[in-house]
């Protein structure tokens, strides 16, 4: 398949009107399919995703809900938005569904909205031991308007230190706990936050974005039969449009949608709804299932080919689709490992460690995921192969994509990726 075939029929009107966005989108199915994805949060979605994103559905504005619109001419996408939900609602077995979220970030932003006003206190993980920004950091609005308590991870297991969160809990009383984050290794005790938060009346809510597609293939277990609510990204290990949305039990119905319109949003996103629909149809399948498994085993294997080589894990290792590995051991920083690796065609990104002596923005850390190189098909040997890459190009290579051992990095690379390619039909 050329590249021209794969942007479709009218991918030559493009070319034509807009030479410059044509060469923008070849150049970038070009560097998806030359490289190591290796980021965690990242995915690709399947050409039918693609193709709803693409469709007549994104001109129809559609304020409301199935129904319950603010606009006429409704009945097509009112079919697609509660087909989402209704394959939404299945896939995690919730009580509720909302998928007019734009984003993460939308989806944590209505949480708000339902259960705080501003100035009221949350408890939730700091960003520095692996949270998120919209958790209370001073920089979003989460902290500017609101009082964000945070917990850590414990100092020796590097995991969430539970203690510490129901100590805080019991000082503080929050309004609402929040469990989960954007560099979390490890399996979440959404039981034990349950207890902690019925034991100061708070609302629970876990932030899935990262981990909700090994939920939604079972691989790991659901946060949704003890949290209030769930909010999740679709694009990472999901694997479905970028986008966002949430599930919740029923009580808290009426306050999240509400949040989400009128609160937040305005016109939802109708194209992205209905490739969300076809991506919940995806993840019920037993391939999926399989594939989700195959991102776990293929994350350990990973980071246990790095722990040899002398990069350590934190935590020790993993349960889920990413690592965090702690670069001090090898004497690198994280900025200087993400542009060596990066001139070498190896895509990851520099991430803090907990209690990391470098600022954000230098890191002593890298965070590596599994679901772009799972879904090209790669197994447990290519992750052996990885590890290798990444060694030497962190420890020996260069920014410098001439430098000969990113040259030398980069032919390893340009292997696997012809024998898994990206995007094949």
């Amino acid at each position: 398949m050329t590249d021209d075939t794969f942007y479709g029929s009218d991918f030559g009107g493009l070319r034509a009107f807009d030479p410059e966005i044509a060469d923008v989108l070849l150049s970038e199915l070009g560097r998806i399919r030359s490289g190591l994805q290796l980021i965690a949060s990242e995915n690709l979605s399947s050409p039918e995703v693609l193709t709803a994103l693409g469709s007549t559905l994104s001109n129809k504005y559609a304020e409301g809900y199935p129904g319950r619109r603010y606009y006429g001419g409704c009945s097509e996408v009112d079919k697609a938005e509660q087909l989402a939900i209704d394959r939404c609602k299945a896939l995690f077995d919730a009580d509720h569904a909302n998928v007019q979220a734009h984003s993460g970030a939308s989806a944590n932003q209505a949480v708000y909205g339902a259960f705080l006003k501003p100035g009221e206190k949350i408890l939730a993980m700091s960003l520095p031991h692996g949270g998120h920004l919209t958790h209370g950091t001073k920089v979003s609005f989460s902290g500017k308007w609101f009082d964000a308590v945070h917990y850590g991870v414990h100092p020796e297991t590097e995991d969430v230190d539970y203690d510490e969160m129901e100590r805080l809990a019991k000082e503080h009383r929050p309004k609402v706990i929040c469990a989960g984050g954007s560099a979390i290794p490890r399996l979440i005790d959404f039981e034990r936050i349950r207890a902690i938060a019925d034991e100061v009346g708070a609302i629970f809510w876990v932030d899935a974005a990262h981990f909700i597609g090994l939920v939604a293939g079972k691989a790991i277990p659901s946060p949704v039969p003890f949290a209030d609510v769930v909010t999740f990204t679709t694009h990472k290990v999901l694997r479905g449009p970028r986008s966002g949305a949430l599930v919740c039990k029923a009580e808290h119905a009426a306050a999240l949608d509400k949040a989400i319109f009128p609160m937040m949003q305005g016109g939802p996103q109708m194209h992205t709804i209905a490739a969300k629909a076809v991506n919940f149809k995806e993840c019920a399948s037993p391939e999926y299932a399989d594939y989700t498994r195959r991102v776990i085993t293929n994350s350990q294997a990973l980071a246990a080919g790095l722990a040899e080589r002398g990069i350590r894990p934190t935590t020790g290792g993993t349960d889920t689709h990413l690592a965090l590995l702690d670069l001090q051991g090898v004497g690198v920083t994280g900025k200087d490992a993400e542009a060596r690796a990066d001139a070498a065609g190896i895509v990851l990104n520099k991430n803090a460690i907990p209690n990391d002596p470098q600022k954000p923005g230098i890191a002593s850390g890298v965070r590596v995921g599994t679901p772009c190189v799972t879904t090209q098909g790669m197994g447990e040997a290519e992750m052996a192969t990885i590890a290798e890459l990444i060694h030497v190009a962190v420890t020996q290579g260069d920014a410098d994509p001439e430098h000969a051992v990113s040259q030398q990095v980069r032919a390893g690379v340009d292997e696997l990726v012809t024998a898994f390619p990206a995007y094949p039909r």
